[in-house]
């Protein structure tokens, strides 16, 4: 209980990689609005001042300082570790929020972007979980929450293969720290793992592109912020590992239990809905080397927010409908008391032998013993 109310509390100091755009920057306005000390980091400087301004101004007790940075710099995530260090005195939740995209069929994508992904996604959170636990080794406490992907994590896609195997490996590394840190004696360190669904960001708008193909649609979403306020949730209570978004949950139970299906409906679905016809898009590398610069934004503009109020609309109304349908169900099959066609019938341990309500019954005998007595 006392962990929760430091990491809830104002003045809650929290550290957050890729904080520019994306999941990174709606945990940290998440985080401002409780009036945490924040230290960000990204490699967008302008738009990552932007955020810090924004936080700043998002509670009266929130701190928010800039540090423009590379999480596949070692060093770079030592330094960050040790200014909110000389700021703050102490590091109580770190967030590595940092992540780049590729699509591509594997054997399209030039193997120095797959490397880049894996630098960033794999190495640049690692090099920041190991500067969050020498802090948080050494002063006794403290979260680390590493944000990975159902998409890998639970379930693969075509032409995702790079990204997946990434994200699947957050997991992984993950697990290995918590073993360590009991060996270690280290119990009030925690480390979780996030594990979103479909996002509302400006991810594909980010990710280097491959294929030759416009991503057309995505399935049901969520927004930043719900992600953001599920990592609030696991700063107050940390647990192994979070589910976040539509079908997160569902999925990896589905895919165990009918794993041949769920990976031909994710197949046809990617192939046939959410990429548009060949030679609709240019092959790019997103930012997988440059800076989101202008482009960083919070959401995607893919209606998250929308979608999520119309989903659960059709739910309630699909819940009235069950719920109308029962009643009137119920209804015509009740036979009220004092109606004409109401019989009252007394429970057979109460009807004795003799009483006016008895009737004799008579013992079923089979056909092929009754023939014998014949």
């Amino acid at each position: 209980m006392d962990r929760t109310r430091r990491a809830l509390a104002a003045g809650t100091v929290v550290v957050i990689t890729g904080a520019s755009s994306g999941i990174g920057r709606a945990v940290g306005l998440a985080f401002a609005h409780r009036g945490a000390r924040l230290v960000l980091a990204a490699r967008s400087a302008e738009a990552l001042s932007q955020v810090a301004r924004e936080c700043t101004a998002a509670h009266p007790q929130a701190e928010a300082v800039a540090v423009p940075a590379d999480v596949t710099d070692a060093d770079a995530m030592t330094g960050l570790a040790d200014t909110a260090l000389a700021r703050y005195g102490r590091v109580d939740v770190w967030v590595n929020a940092a992540g780049v995209g590729v699509l591509g069929r594997l054997d399209a994508v030039p193997p120095a972007d797959v490397l880049r992904s894996w630098e960033v996604n794999v190495l640049g959170t690692l090099h920041g979980a190991r500067a969050a636990l020498r802090v948080m080794r050494g002063q006794g406490r403290g979260v680390l929450i590493d944000v990975s992907s159902v998409l890998g994590g639970a379930v693969t896609a075509p032409y995702t293969g790079a990204y997946a195997a990434a994200k699947a490996a957050l997991v992984v590394l993950d697990e290995v720290m918590r073993q360590e840190l009991i060996i270690s004696g280290d119990h009030d360190v925690a480390v979780c793992t996030v594990l979103p669904a479909g996002v509302d960001t400006p991810f594909f708008r980010h990710a280097a592109n491959h294929t030759g193909r416009r991503v057309r649609t995505l399935p049901a979403v969520a927004t930043p912020e719900r992600v953001a306020r599920a990592v609030l949730h696991t700063a107050a209570r940390p647990r192994t590992r979070v589910f976040v978004g539509p079908g997160a949950r569902l999925l990896p139970w589905a895919h165990v239990l009918a794993p041949g299906l769920v990976r031909g409906l994710i197949r046809r679905l990617t192939e046939h809905r959410y990429l548009g016809a060949p030679g609709t898009a240019p092959v790019t590398t997103g930012t997988l080397y440059d800076p989101s610069g202008a482009t960083a934004a919070v959401s995607g503009d893919r209606h998250a927010g929308a979608r999520t109020a119309a989903r659960r609309a059709l739910a309630l109304a699909a819940a009235g409908a069950v719920g109308a349908r029962y009643i009137a169900t119920r209804s015509r099959t009740r036979v009220r008391t004092g109606s004409p066609t109401h019989v009252r019938i007394r429970p057979r341990a109460r009807v004795g032998i003799g009483s006016p309500t008895h009737v004799p019954i008579r013992p079923h005998i089979p056909a092929r013993r009754l023939s014998r007595c014949r």
